[in-house]
């Protein structure tokens, strides 16, 4: 339901009020988890998960190849698995790494090992760090999709004890909410961004609607209280659109069974529209 409700605010009209080119793909069938057995309870449907990526990685390679941006719509923050690595070829095949900037409550750093619940949603940046669940880490090949110098987490407040060790050990960049508040969101955003082009192809952008705070992003499955304010979700996404080095970008977490009218889509597509180039003036 969470790509429906992006389409229900508006979104594709509004992008190409901005003069965008915009090419709806539709929705990716995803199976019904109650028609499913969940599989191993430490990964629980991670087999029905990755196929769902395998779908998502190959049409956002064919979107990058077309010379166009994916915007992917969600949703489980699982389909990063499929998007970034897609993003992780297409820069590959050019002789240079990708680039990512996480913006999450959550790591999303957890691997079956490590999870206290099974769920996948909490280990797609693990897959992609060329860790556990293998059913999401395989799409870019042999080697991991993104390389932790070039990783950063923006947003980060909600992690648990096991998932703390795996974040401090990865080596990844991470700006906590902490670091937000003392340096204040454009300095944390400038320095990620510098962090994700340096050496780069440009970068990915995949922004979890849970790391605003729930008064403002009520409809998410994970609410975190303390998150980003409105000003600084639009901050850090109009630095994105003045960087020039977007490539590729991920709206996930919105679930209208839990959502104020909407709000929460309404406002990850005004995100959407700063992080592509709307300005205020």
């Amino acid at each position: 339901m969470g790509p429906s409700a992006f389409r229900i605010a508006g979104l594709p009209d509004q992008l190409a009020a901005l003069g965008l080119s915009v090419v709806d793909k539709g929705n990716i069938a995803a199976p019904i988890p109650e028609t499913k057995g969940a599989g191993n309870p430490r990964k629980h449907y991670a087999r029905e998960i990755g196929k769902v990526c395998q779908k998502l990685f190959q049409m956002c390679l064919a979107t990058l190849e077309d010379g166009a941006l994916p915007l992917s719509l969600g949703g489980d923050h699982s389909l990063a698995a499929g998007s970034v690595a897609a993003a992780s070829v297409y820069h590959r095949r050019r002789n240079k790494p990708l680039g990512l900037i996480w913006v999450d409550a959550h790591g999303d750093m957890n691997t079956p090992a490590s999870s206290e619940s099974g769920n996948v949603h909490g280990m797609p940046l693990a897959a992609l760090l060329g860790r556990d669940p293998i059913e999401l880490a395989q799409f870019a090949g042999d080697s991991p999709a993104v390389l932790p110098r070039h990783t950063v987490l923006v947003g980060i407040r909600n992690l648990d004890e096991r998932e703390k060790e795996i974040v401090r050990a990865s080596k990844v960049h991470v700006f906590t909410m902490k670091e937000i508040d003392r340096l204040g969101m454009a300095e944390v955003m400038e320095r990620a961004i510098a962090l994700a082009s340096r050496g780069t192809g440009g970068f990915h952008v995949s922004f979890d609607l849970d790391v605003c705070d729930p008064t403002i992003a009520p409809g998410v499955g994970t609410p975190v209280k303390g998150g980003l304010s409105y000003r600084e979700s639009h901050v850090a996404m109009e630095l994105v659109a003045e960087s020039g080095r977007l490539t590729s970008f991920d709206l996930v977490e919105v679930n209208p069974t839990l959502d104020l009218r909407n709000a929460t889509a309404e406002f990850g597509t005004e995100l959407a529209l700063s992080a592509l180039g709307k300005r205020i003036l």
